[in-house]
């Protein structure tokens, strides 16, 4: 039996598993015979035995270690085994402002909006290697990241990810947000120490491509919506999308109703079709629209209803709709998405990594909803290195009801205008056929250009 790693050619050898380069390394039986030999010719005495078999141990942990040694070095690019004293050095926070060339909206936006912002964290080391997280510069959450959670991180090794997690949290649960772009960048950095991608890190991937939705048709100025949605519908099937989703629930039911329907002939009865309801309903128009949408079999209706207080309403709105509520975009953690799974108040709920805690705590609160029977869904509205979080979590994520397409988890893909979408990553993510390669490189799997996100911080 042999088997390689890199340029090194081992035979008859005691393998044990190598992730990262998808071989197997290991350590020379035949060297440990050698100096097994050596050793016994030398220690004739019975009471050398002893030490005879703890030096053969010692060559067969040495040889061992080095082998794996070796690998780490590699996928960290550094000549030596950092991983056991390495140490965070700085947490660095980047506000982003982008000034929207057509000012656009969901359904509550009134006005429409005009900028785009995103918050970046950057996690260093005292090696050199760099890990990425983002979220939303809302809710405090780039004051609790300088003031409260760098603090913690400073002098930490990112390796000991669960105690990291509960310094994060605290005693209890806090602000989702910071802790998500932190936990991303964590998570970013220890895959790049270790040689592995994100989901290896977690258990491994069940699938390859991850199924896309394009988010895509919102209120925008100088249009109306009977125009510009079918319109935008027709063209991203014609790129090969699958699914698309569009905002409503700024104008009447009635108005809407026909609006949806248009979309429908556009793209005809094979694209899949969503509707987020940003909010804009009361329980009466939201019963009424949901049942528009359900004759013109589309696929689900989103947070047509208030988020707050904790999803009130939406287990009476979904007793009385036969279309899927999805809802959850919102929950801030594992505790809060109990509670909306435990009343059975949605049908499928859309933890966001970068909202909820990070890759750990979505990927935590979709196998809590597929005990319940509840599909997973994730939100995502945000740049490149959320959109690699959310495909690294959606490799993993297990369909509830044993793989049935309608039940393949879908990401979420904002189409609007986004440079961070684009441009701070040296590899823009593809759509090909409806889907979006895993990347299998160490980490989120992307490259990450500083120099654009520094373009546009402020």
């Amino acid at each position: 039996m042999s088997g390689e790693c890199g340029d090194t050619k081992r035979a008859n050898l005691n393998f044990m598993d190598c992730s990262n380069c998808h071989t197997r390394v290991g350590v020379s039986f035949e060297t440990i015979a050698d100096q097994f030999y050596k050793l016994e010719s030398d220690m004739i005495l019975p009471g050398n035995r002893r030490q005879l078999f703890k030096a053969v141990g010692s060559a067969f942990a040495a040889g061992t270690a080095l082998a794996a040694t070796r690998h780490s070095a590699s996928a960290a690019e550094n000549p030596e085994d950092v991983s056991r004293d390495l140490k965070i050095t700085s947490v660095t926070t980047f506000k982003l402002l982008h000034h929207l060339k057509r000012p656009f909206g969901v359904s509550v936006s009134v006005p429409l909006s005009r900028t785009r912002t995103a918050l970046i964290v950057k996690v260093e080391t005292d090696a050199g290697l760099v890990g990425w997280g983002e979220t939303g510069p809302i809710s405090g959450a780039r004051g609790t990241i300088d003031d409260q959670l760098a603090p913690l991180l400073i002098g930490q090794n990112p390796l000991q990810y669960r105690k990291l997690w509960r310094k994060l949290w605290g005693a209890n649960f806090g602000n989702g947000l910071a802790v998500g772009a932190v936990d991303m960048a964590l998570n970013d950095l220890r895959g790049k120490v270790l040689g592995l991608p994100v989901a290896d890190l977690f258990g491994g991937r069940v699938r390859d491509r991850v199924p896309v939705y394009g988010s895509t048709m919102n209120y925008m100025e100088g249009e109306e919506p009977e125009d510009l949605y079918p319109r935008q519908a027709a063209e991203k099937a014609s790129e090969g999308f699958k699914a698309l989703k569009m905002r409503l629930g700024r104008y009447s039911v009635a108005r809407e109703a026909k609006v949806a329907a248009a979309v429908r002939d556009a793209v005809g009865p094979d694209v899949r079709l969503m509707v987020d309801g940003n909010a804009a309903y009361t329980l009466r128009s939201a019963v009424q629209m949901g049942r528009v949408l359900d004759e013109l079999n589309f696929d689900f209706f989103e947070e047509p209803l208030p988020q707050s207080p904790r999803y009130a309403g939406y287990e009476v709105l979904r007793e009385k709709l036969p279309l899927p509520l999805a809802g959850g975009e919102a929950v801030d953690s594992r505790i809060a998405a109990k509670d909306l799974i435990d009343r059975r108040a949605v049908d499928i709920i859309q933890p966001d990594a970068a909202l909820c805690g990070g890759i750990g705590e979505a990927l935590f609160i979709g196998e809590l909803a597929a005990l319940s029977g509840i599909r997973c869904i994730p939100h995502c509205w945000g740049g490149a290195i959320s959109i690699a979080a959310s495909v690294q979590l959606l490799s993993m994520l297990q369909p509830p009801h044993w793989g049935l397409p309608t039940d393949t988890p879908l990401l979420e893909l904002d189409l609007s205008e986004n440079p961070w979408r684009t441009e701070i990553v040296k590899e823009p993510f593809k759509v090909v056929d409806g889907e979006i390669t895993v990347p299998t490189k160490p980490g989120l799997g992307i490259e990450v250009d500083e120099d654009v996100i520094r373009k546009y911080a402020v």
